[in-house]
């Protein structure tokens, strides 16, 4: 076990074709490393500290950002198949043969191409609040999504409780104590993302969104074990894309939490982090 948590982690670096990535490492060593994408213009800190901690009890976990993301080089790129060949580079870069990666959001869409490009170097996959190529509603933000991003607030960060949590008083308690988590790194946190961000994952994820003949074939090209999580109500990918990814992917076990919305591991963290390290715990099928 390092001596770190997700608020005292260092930020190293890793040098690899020209792009240096910023990445943390920190929990339990011993078996395959969990390897964590996050979501669309996202950096390290944007993770819930109940989540990285409690899977860190049971496993190392490693936050990074992807090239031109924060504290990390390179420019981003604007496919998604792009990003996954930076994060199999830096993979290979850390010297691992082989680890778990969980995905969040875009971070899923990141981990499903992963899967597909390199089936060896995953082990298994986790993928929260996505969907699949050409999914429902994803060719463009969803209607919701679009009035959520358009709004104003007067906090900043009550963006997220719009975003991760349903309107219900009971979700919207819970938002509030996640962001009292969100801020619990007080040093050396990223930066957030600059403006080239956002055009070039949005590029990205018009192109897996667009509509396209016989879509979820490539999902049967996905063969290890991957843990499907959502909210029952996700109204940024809407929750129809779990269904699809679990009755699609070959061996794929599905979650969803209920009064949930896109961060429904943020309303239920300790459970989610149970149930993850149980799912990466199993032995092989």
């Amino acid at each position: 076990m390092t001596q770190h948590r997700h608020q005292t982690a260092p930020t190293q670096f890793a040098e690899v074709n020209g792009v240096r990535f910023a990445y943390r490492r920190f929990g339990k060593t011993g078996g395959a490393p969990l390897v964590m994408n996050i979501h669309f213009t996202g950096t390290m800190d944007h993770w819930d500290p109940a989540v990285t901690d409690g899977l860190a009890a049971q496993r190392e976990v490693i936050l990074w950002n992807n090239a031109g993301i924060s504290s990390s080089s390179g420019e981003v790129p604007e496919s998604i198949e792009g990003m996954a060949d930076h994060l199999i580079d830096f993979i290979k870069a850390l010297g691992l043969k082989q680890v778990d990666v969980l995905g969040f959001s875009m971070g899923g869409l990141v981990a499903q191409a992963t899967a597909q490009r390199a089936p060896a170097l995953v082990r298994r996959l986790v993928l929260v609040g996505t969907g699949p190529r050409h999914g429902e509603g994803m060719a463009t933000l969803t209607p919701e999504a679009q009035e959520i991003f358009g709004a104003t607030y007067a906090e900043p960060d009550h963006l997220w409780l719009r975003v991760m949590f349903t309107p219900s008083e009971r979700s919207q308690a819970a938002g509030r104590e996640f962001l009292k988590r969100f801020r619990l790194r007080k040093e050396n946190r990223d930066p957030e993302v600059n403006e080239k961000v956002a055009p070039a994952q949005i590029a990205a994820l018009t192109r897996w969104g667009a509509p396209a003949d016989r879509p979820f074939e490539y999902l049967r090209d996905i063969k290890q074990p991957t843990l499907v999580v959502n909210g029952s109500n996700d109204v940024i990918i809407y929750t129809i894309n779990s269904y699809i990814l679990q009755q699609n992917l070959p061996n794929a076990h599905l979650i969803l939490y209920p009064d949930g919305n896109h961060g429904a591991q943020y309303q239920y963290p300790e459970l989610f982090a149970s149930q993850v390290n149980d799912f990466l715990s199993r032995p092989a099928d």
